[in-house]
């Protein structure tokens, strides 16, 4: 009988950043990365409910991200439920070719824009990781990989062989196509957040029409800014050094703050409770 895949093991690079509320500024480059591949942005734009339910899609993603991590025995449940939603998508991609979702291409490239953004967006938000973080981060993101039912033989086993394989995905396949342009846009219509605590959300309704316009701008910020440069230029996405500057305040702020939080306020929910859980077994 097969073994299960092992999650990352506490204490890792990905236990302190993946469930790190910063974490939260790094899917959104993430998300447009992966759908910037034809296939991928044609999974999600005939098939994903990412316009009519952005807010709790983004809610699953989240809580889904962070089982992969934090999950334990539940990670590889999660690996699985995510392969069963996904083998019924399937159409053609904007260049005209067939796809489907769980093709190893296309699903392995999803998983692997997790890496460059993790280490992008820890130059910026935490602080730059030392080459050996950088090489344990990658083998925790390959084990995230064996989790989601990703093959040896699909990811790039080593750093050295990772980094040929994701310049030659953004020569040849990135693009700046509908739904990449629609998750940078300033006018889209988005309906007011319906997650969150209860006491507020009338609230956010009642201002949503004053709010929107902040947070679409916000967002095109972080999701350009915190893109990996090599990877923003080639889907064609602009940004000016102007903007550059911008962020490195933001992200100075950022930076300083968020490490003198209380970890209640500091870490997601299911990471704050992995991690307590693990703190409580070494103590046994």
């Amino acid at each position: 009988m097969q073994q299960d895949p092992e999650p990352p093991p506490p204490g890792g690079v990905l236990w302190s950043v993946a469930g790190d509320i910063r974490a939260l500024l790094m899917l959104p480059p993430a998300l447009t990365m992966q759908v910037a591949h034809p296939a991928i942005g044609a999974g999600v734009d005939q098939h994903s409910v990412f316009r009519t339910d952005p807010w709790g899609r983004g809610e699953r993603s989240v809580r889904s991200v962070l089982l992969w991590v934090y999950g334990g025995e539940a990670a590889v449940d999660e690996g699985r439920r995510l392969r069963r939603l996904h083998r019924t998508i399937q159409g053609t991609d904007t260049r005209g070719r067939s796809y489907h979702a769980l093709t190893p291409a296309y699903y392995s490239w999803v998983h692997a824009t997790g890496f460059p953004v993790y280490r992008n967006g820890c130059r910026y938000l935490v602080r730059p990781l030392t080459e050996a973080q950088e090489r344990q981060l990658y083998r925790e993101w390959l084990m995230v990989g064996r989790v989601l039912g990703i093959n040896d033989r699909d990811m790039p086993q080593t750093l050295e062989d990772f980094w040929p394989y994701y310049r030659k995905v953004l020569a040849d396949e990135l693009e700046q196509n509908a739904v990449v342009r629609e998750l940078v846009a300033l006018d889209v219509k988005l309906p007011a957040p319906d997650t969150g605590p209860l006491p507020l959300r009338p609230v956010l309704r009642a201002l949503w029409p004053v709010l929107l316009p902040l947070f679409l701008r916000f967002r095109r910020f972080v999701t350009v800014g915190l893109m990996p440069p090599e990877a923003r230029e080639a889907i064609g996405l602009e940004w000016t050094e102007r903007q550059e500057r911008r962020l490195r305040r933001f992200c100075g702020v950022v930076r300083h703050v968020v490490p003198v939080l209380p970890e209640r306020l500091r870490y997601l929910p299911p990471a704050r409770e992995a991690r307590a859980r693990h703190r409580t077994s070494r103590a046994v």
